[in-house]
């Protein structure tokens, strides 16, 4: 049966966008923040004001796409996705390009759900379905990894609003090259009604504690605000676990976490991405006003990290094939928390070689558990409940990303990126967290097959 790529490509030109976006704007910080006279949580506010929106609306946007249809969902993300980027691009001030970033947050979490229910329908052969979302996977892992080097290309050559500004014709050919190629599939469905007491409380515990974290590194971790923070996170935390167990149709069904397999790799998801995207911001900072790098030479220097993210990927789904999903997790895990706290040599004189291996061991951490992460998700959940157990996984990732920027970030605000000890203290909380991940991944039980090989290995032995 011939593979039909065309449905692909079009998905694939938005969903690119949207994962290059979270990483792509690191690079061109400095440079804003300079031209605007943005202060360290200014700049971590035009990252999370995109990355919280995404978080806190993905799920609700998957069930949007089910009831209104996935193509006109994707298709309307796209489009808001497009004028936010124009939007961002001409933006005059710090706070109007945190506004528009908000609307492109907005697009982002209307666009994922939907393009991987449009892969389904457009795929009607199980083994071609399979094929389209795992080179759907992959443009995913190369948009994370490439964003920091395109960023340093547009930021260096044409300066950081063509950023936002290339995401329009990009977007445009999408739209179109979507309108004729992508199925329809089904119109959308009525059935079970939006969980609005699980969004507003979730979004509001993510907007609480993002601010606090925020807040924190220009304050102090006891300033009123950063300890106001803290409280309504607690409190909106607390009311959204409470609504989850007593709605008739909960946003993340609580029973989802029964399983363990599930339950760790949703907690390692979480994990993986507060370390790395914290550490990211963390990093470009340090190139650029430690080290005085030009944003292309910051991307360049960034390359052993991000750019070995797609191989990682692909191997770590090759593995993950072989021999589940436990053992991927424990080996990226563990790569990338040595890979964090070798970084902690940083310097404003350390030489570039001695951060090369430490940068590669990180970006492959992350890039070898994801799809291991994804498959241990899939496969704890029951089978009517896959698309709601992965949409929690991206959610929980976001939500990873989202706090890692606002902590860590925390850390170098003070110093705007120049203090090598606030640097350091980045990185050793980004190892702990992956010390931490590897640990959670621990307890994930081991395959039948590999568990019986075990008890083999060990009878031979004695």
């Amino acid at each position: 049966m011939d593979f039909d790529r065309r449905p692909l490509i079009a998905i694939c030109f938005g969903w690119f966008m949207v994962i290059v976006d979270a990483t792509i704007v690191n690079i061109a910080l400095p440079k804003l923040g300079k031209e605007f006279g943005a202060s360290v949580a200014g700049l971590q506010w035009v990252v999370d004001g995109y990355t919280v929106v995404f978080a806190g609306l993905l799920l609700s946007a998957g069930w949007l796409g089910d009831r209104m249809g996935g193509k006109r969902v994707f298709q309307s993300g796209l489009a808001l996705f497009i004028v936010a980027s124009a939007a961002c691009g001409f933006a005059p001030s710090v706070g109007l390009l945190i506004a528009a970033r908000v609307v492109q947050g907005l697009g982002a979490a209307l666009l994922v759900p939907s393009s991987l229910a449009l892969l389904q329908a457009g795929y009607d052969d199980r083994g071609a379905r399979a094929r389209a979302i795992g080179i759907w996977a992959m443009v995913g892992g190369f948009a994370s990894g490439s964003g920091p080097l395109f960023g340093g290309i547009l930021a260096y050559g044409l300066g950081w609003r063509w950023i936002f500004f290339v995401n329009v014709p990009v977007g445009i050919v999408g739209m179109l090259l979507a309108a004729r190629w992508v199925h329809v599939g089904r119109e959308g469905r009525g059935g079970e009604r939006l969980d609005v007491s699980g969004q507003v409380t979730g979004m509001v515990a993510l907007l609480a504690i993002t601010v606090a974290m925020v807040e924190a590194g220009r304050s102090g971790w006891t300033g009123p605000v950063a300890l106001t923070g803290f409280a309504v996170f607690v409190a909106a935390a607390v009311a959204f676990l409470l609504a989850e167990s007593r709605v008739a149709a909960p946003m993340v069904p609580l029973s989802l976490f029964r399983s363990r397999e599930l339950s760790a790799a949703t907690a390692i998801g979480c994990l993986m991405n507060l370390g790395f995207y914290g550490q990211l911001f963390v990093l470009t900072l340090y190139f650029q006003q430690t080290r005085g790098d030009s944003a292309l030479l910051t991307g360049l220097a960034l390359l052993p990290q991000t750019g070995v993210i797609a191989l990682g990927s692909w191997l770590g789904g090759r593995v993950t094939g072989r021999s589940g999903s436990r053992t991927p997790m424990i080996v990226g895990m563990a790569v990338g928390a040595a890979g964090f706290f070798a970084l902690t040599i940083i310097t404003r004189s350390v030489p570039y070689w001695a951060l090369v291996v430490p940068m590669v061991a990180t970006g492959f951490g992350i890039s070898f558990t994801m799809p291991a992460a994804t498959a241990a998700v899939v496969e704890g959940a029951p089978s009517e409940r896959t698309g709601i157990a992965s949409g929690t996984l991206n959610a929980a990732r976001q939500v990873g990303g989202a706090i890692g920027i606002a902590l860590l970030g925390s850390f170098v605000a003070g110093g705007s990126g120049g203090h090598s000890s606030g640097i350091r203290i980045s990185m050793i909380i980004a190892g702990v967290t992956y010390a931490l991940a590897t640990a959670i991944a621990l307890t994930i039980p081991r395959p039948a097959r590999e568990a019986a090989q075990e008890r083999e290995t060990a009878r031979a032995a004695r």
